[in-house]
C-alpha cells in the first residue's frame, strides 16, 4: 500500500490557504517587488530617450540628467531588490513553519495500520527529503520568483508602450516559449514523481537493511537485500537519465527562444527605422528590453525545474492528511477495564490468517499473561486489543466498547502498548517523559523513574535536563526501554499491554521492573505478552496461544497440573 497524492487542485487550496495567514505580509512583498520591477525597466527607457536626444543635438545638461536618472533607479532597485529578498525570505520561513507543523500533526494522526502498510520508507520521504524541497523553494524560490515574474511583466508593457510596434516582438517570443513549457513539463512530471517515491523507497531499504542488519545476517538474506538495493539504484538511474534529457533539450531550445527576439527586435526595427516610422532610441530600448528579459526568462526555466520537485513534493505532503481512517469513531466512553474479545479473525495478508476465532474475557484488575512460541499470534493479538489494527471477524471491547470505535484521544487513556522496540527522542529526558504527561513535575518524572528502578537518571550530570537522543548522550536500549516504561506509569491507563516490554533489560532487572510496575499498576487490568515464563508465575491467569487460537486458559498451577502445552514450556524454560 502506498500514501495517497494529493490533487493539482489540493495542493493549490492549501498553498493559498497558507498565505492567507499572512495575508498583510505577502502584500507588502508583491508591493516591493513590483517596485523592484519598474526600477529594472527605466535603464533601457532612459538610454533610448539618450540616443534620440543626441540625435537631435541636446545639451550635456540633459545627457546629465539622464545619467543622475539611472544612477538614482539603481540604487531604488538596489534598496528595493534587498529588502523584497528580506522579507519573501521572512515569509517564506513562516509559512514553511507552518506547514511543517501541519505535516507532523498529520503524521501524528495516522492509522498505525496505514503506516505499517504502506512502509516507513514513503513516509520518511515526505517527512524528510520532500519537506526539505519545499523548504528550499520557499526560503529562496519565493523571492526570486516573485522578482522575476513581475520584472518580465513590467518589461513587457514597458516594452510595447514605448513602441508598440516592436514591442510586440518581445510578445511573440513567449508563444513558442509555452508550447515549450508546456511539452516539457507533460513528458517530465512523471519522472519527477517516480523519482520522488523510488528515493522513498531506496531510503526506506537501505534503512531497514540497516536496523536489520543482524536478522539479515543470521537468516542470509545479504544477497537478496543487496540486490533489492541495486534494482532500485538501477531504476532511479534510468529515471534521473531520463530527466536530465529531458532538462537538456530544455535548456537548448530556451537558448533559440531567448535570443530570437533579440535578433528579430534589431532587424524589424532597423528596417521601421529606414521607413521613418520610428526613432533608433526607441528600437535601442526595446532591444535592451528584449536583452533584460533574457535572464529573468533563463531562470524562470530553471526555477520551473525546482518548482516541479515543488509540486511533487507537495501532492505527497498534503496527501498525508488525505490518508482515510480505517475505523468508524463513537461518542460511548469505557465503563470499566474489562476487556473482551469475541471471536476475533485477523489476518495481515488474505488467506494467511494469524488469529483464529480467539474468544476471551479479561477480568477488570486481573493479571494476564499470554504465551506461546514465536509466530502463536501473541504480539498480534497484543496490538488488536490496543486498537491498532480492527479486526478482520469478531470484536473487541473494553469497558463495552469497541476499541476501534474509541477516539484518539480516549483510546490512548484507556489502553496502552508498550512493546520492546522503543524510541527516544531528540531532547532532555524530561521531555521524553512528558510526552505521557504534558503538566507532570519533576518530582512526578522522577517518582516515575524510580518505580521502573531507572537510578540511572538520577546520577546524569545533568538529571533530568541531560540532552538524550541523536547529537546527544545515546541510550542504551536497556534505558531507552525503562523511559518508556517510566512513560506508562505516568500515563496511567485502565489496561495496559506489555509486549515483552522488559526484554532487553537483564533478567534481574527486568524482573525488578515488572514486579515494581505490578504495585503500581496495582488494580488495573495488565496483559502481558511473554517470552519470560517467571511473568506467567506472578499473573493471575495464562493464555497459551499456539497456531493463532488459545489451547490453554487458566492460573499457572492449574496449567503445569494439566500436563499440557504450557506444562511443556514451563519444564522447558526452568531448564534453561
Amino acid at each position: 500500500m502506498k500514501l495517497p497524492l494529493a490533487t493539482n487542485r489540493t495542493v493549490a487550496t492549501k498553498v493559498i490557504e497558507l498565505f492567507k495567514l499572512y495575508k498583510g505580509e505577502f502584500v507588502l512583498v508583491i508591493a516591493v517587488q513590483i517596485i523592484v520591477a519598474i526600477a529594472a525597466v527605466v535603464t533601457p527607457w532612459v538610454i533610448g530617450k539618450s540616443f534620440d536626444a543626441v540625435g537631435s543635438g541636446t545639451t550635456p545638461s540633459v545627457i546629465r540628467t539622464y545619467i543622475t536618472v539611472i544612477i538614482i533607479a539603481v540604487i531604488v532597485q538596489f534598496i528595493a531588490s534587498w529588502f523584497a529578498d528580506y522579507r519573501s525570505r521572512v515569509l517564506g520561513q513562516k509559512v514553511f513553519n507552518v506547514l511543517r507543523i501541519r505535516i507532523v500533526e498529520s503524521v501524528m494522526h495516522l492509522p498505525l495500520s496505514v503506516v505499517e502498510a504502506a512502509g516507513t520508507g514513503d513516509l520518511l520521504g515526505r517527512t524528510t527529503s520532500d519537506v526539505n524541497r519545499v523548504e528550499f523553494i520557499l526560503r529562496r524560490g519565493l523571492s526570486r520568483l516573485m522578482v522575476l515574474s513581475f520584472q518580465v511583466i513590467v518589461t513587457v508593457v514597458a516594452a510595447l508602450v514605448i513602441e508598440w510596434r516592436v514591442g510586440f516582438v518581445v510578445v511573440l517570443s513567449f508563444v513558442p516559449l509555452v508550447f515549450v513549457i508546456r511539452k516539457y513539463l507533460r513528458r517530465t512530471i512523471a519522472a519527477y514523481l517516480a523519482a520522488s517515491a523510488l528515493s522513498a523507497e531506496v531510503s526506506g531499504d537501505i534503512t531497514e537493511t540497516v536496523e536489520q542488519s543482524a536478522t539479515v545476517d543470521s537468516l542470509g538474506m545479504s544477497e537478496v537485500r543487496t540486490r533489492r538495493t541495486s534494482v532500485l539504484l538501477r531504476e532511479m538511474w534510468d529515471n534521473e537519465r531520463y530527466s536530465a534529457l529531458m532538462r537538456t533539450y530544455f535548456s537548448a531550445t530556451m537558448v533559440l527562444v531567448l535570443f530570437a527576439p533579440l535578433v528579430i527586435a534589431i532587424v524589424w526595427g532597423a528596417w521601421l527605422v529606414g521607413l521613418g516610422v520610428t526613432t533608433v532610441g526607441a528600437v535601442v530600448a526595446v532591444a535592451l528590453y528584449a536583452q533584460q528579459l533574457r535572464w529573468p526568462l533563463d531562470e524562470l526555466g530553471w526555477w520551473i525545474d525546482e518548482l516541479q520537485f515543488a509540486a511533487v513534493a507537495l501532492a505527497r505532503i498534503f496527501g498525508v492528511a488525505e490518508v482515510p481512517s480505517d475505523r468508524e469513531f463513537g461518542d460511548d466512553a469505557p465503563t470499566s477495564d474489562v476487556v473482551e474479545i469475541e471471536d476475533v479473525s485477523f489476518s495481515y495478508r488474505e488467506g494467511e490468517p494469524v488469529l483464529r476465532n480467539v474468544g476471551l474475557t479479561v477480568r477488570s484488575g486481573e493479571r494476564l499473561a499470554i504465551v506461546g512460541p514465536s509466530g502463536a499470534g501473541k504480539s498480534t493479538l497484543g496490538r488488536l486489543i490496543a486498537g491498532v489494527n480492527p479486526p478482520d471477524v469478531g470484536s473487541i471491547r473494553v469497558g463495552g466498547v469497541e476499541v476501534t470505535r474509541l477516539p484518539e484521544d480516549l483510546l490512548h487513556q484507556t489502553v496502552a502498548l508498550v512493546t520492546q522496540e522503543n524510541h527516544v527522542f531528540v531532547g532532555t529526558v524530561a521531555d521524553n517523559l512528558r510526552f505521557a504527561k504534558a503538566d507532570a513535575s519533576d518530582e512526578d518524572l522522577l517518582s516515575a523513574l524510580r518505580t521502573v528502578d531507572a537510578l540511572w537518571v538520577e546520577r546524569l550530570p545533568e538529571g533530568l535536563d541531560t540532552k538524550v537522543g541523536s547529537g546527544a548522550r545515546e541510550l542504551a536500549p536497556s534505558q531507552a526501554q525503562q523511559l518508556a516504561l517510566a512513560r506508562i506509569v505516568l500515563v496511567d491507563p485502565a489496561v495496559l499491554i506489555l509486549d515483552e516490554a522488559t526484554s532487553l533489560l537483564d533478567p534481574t532487572a527486568a524482573r525488578s521492573a515488572e514486579q515494581a510496575l505490578s504495585r503500581v499498576l496495582a488494580g488495573r487490568t495488565v496483559i502481558s505478552i511473554a517470552h519470560r515464563l517467571y511473568t506467567a508465575y506472578d499473573a493471575d491467569r495464562v493464555a497459551v496461544m499456539i497456531d493463532g487460537e488459545v489451547a490453554e486458559l487458566g492460573s499457572h498451577n492449574e496449567l503445569v497440573s494439566r500436563g499440557g502445552e504450557y506444562a511443556s514450556l514451563w519444564e522447558a524454560w526452568q531448564q534453561d
